[in-house]
């Protein structure tokens, strides 16, 4: 699901001046409806957001629209420098049982609890973040998003910083259902080119707030650097295991559609577990206004 771009600087350049949609990027679940992508992340967010009571301005915020990143997209925004950042797009964790491979299972596996804890460790900055939104009085305090948000790592105000937050986590989780194994169909004889798929058709009970123990056959690819030709020589690359679009070597035969499903199914859970998270941290009064401003339009009417 992240861009990968043939000159980075090029278009780091061009978000500044040019439309979202005229930005050149290479095949991945998008943010943009260009260039083989279909806005994957801001689709799968509104999906998995959808019956929470959003209003469409607070929902374009998180979820973008066309010629925004949005916060789910942002780790893919090149001037946000979280393009080589593994944890942010559960990528590293490949490993074959074979003589020789380049890295161990307890290195995959690292790599990808790596993701996990990227994607816990936002939901719990995004838990501190609100509290800047309603004061203990219950009083509003920071809950404008005029104008947009920057979602470019610098605190600003509360319901941006929030929403940035969980951006940041949405993003990792949808990616681990693209980038690695879990809803893949088994393999009758894997190799590195074709790896073993899991065949999961639900979310992954280990990338839920109380984890099982890490999942026997779980990988994801591994990506060093665009052209991936260039790089991570006899391994299993991103480009061999991604469903970032159903043109993709592994979108084939529905798990495009699968990954898409599964993931807004899991993004749906964790923004119900923030919501618990906020009523157990501030108590429930303070807390249900806070997710009353982060859904609203108008805070004022909370």
């Amino acid at each position: 699901m992240r861009k990968r771009s043939a000159a980075l600087a090029v278009v780091a350049a061009s978000i500044l001046f040019a439309p979202q949609a005229l930005v050149p990027q290479a095949q991945a679940f998008g943010t943009i409806r260009s260039f083989g992508q279909n806005a994957e992340h801001e689709r799968i967010t509104r999906s998995g957001l959808a019956g929470f009571g959003f209003g469409p301005d607070s929902l374009s915020e998180i979820a973008g629209k066309n010629g925004t990143w949005g916060a789910v997209g942002a780790p893919d925004n090149p001037t946000r420098g979280l393009g080589g950042n593994k944890a942010a797009h559960c990528d590293g964790g490949d490993f074959f049982a074979s003589p020789g491979y380049p890295q161990s299972s307890l290195a995959a596996a690292t790599e990808l609890t790596r993701c996990r804890n990227y994607i816990y460790n936002n939901i719990n900055a995004a838990v501190t973040d609100a509290a800047g939104l309603v004061r203990a009085n219950l009083s509003l305090d920071s809950t404008s998003i005029f104008g947009g948000c920057n979602y470019n790592g610098a605190k600003g105000r509360a319901k941006c910083n929030v929403f940035e937050d969980m951006g940041m986590a949405f993003h990792a989780a949808q990616d681990f259902y693209s980038h690695t194994n879990w809803i893949d169909a088994p393999r009758a004889t894997p190799s590195i080119a074709n790896p073993q798929g899991l065949n999961n058709t639900v979310p992954a009970t280990w990338l839920s707030p109380t984890p099982v123990t890490f999942p026997t056959g779980l990988i994801s690819g591994c990506y060093d650097g665009f052209p991936e030709a260039f790089h991570c020589g006899g391994r299993i690359k991103h480009a061999t295991l991604n469903k970032d679009t159903a043109g993709a070597a592994r979108g084939g035969g529905g798990a495009y559609a699968r990954a898409m499903n599964v993931a807004a199914i899991d993004t749906r859970a964790k923004w119900a577990y923030f919501e618990s998270r906020l009523i157990a941290v501030y108590g429930a009064p303070r807390g249900n206004k806070m997710i009353c401003v982060l859904k609203r339009d108008n805070p004022g009417s909370c």
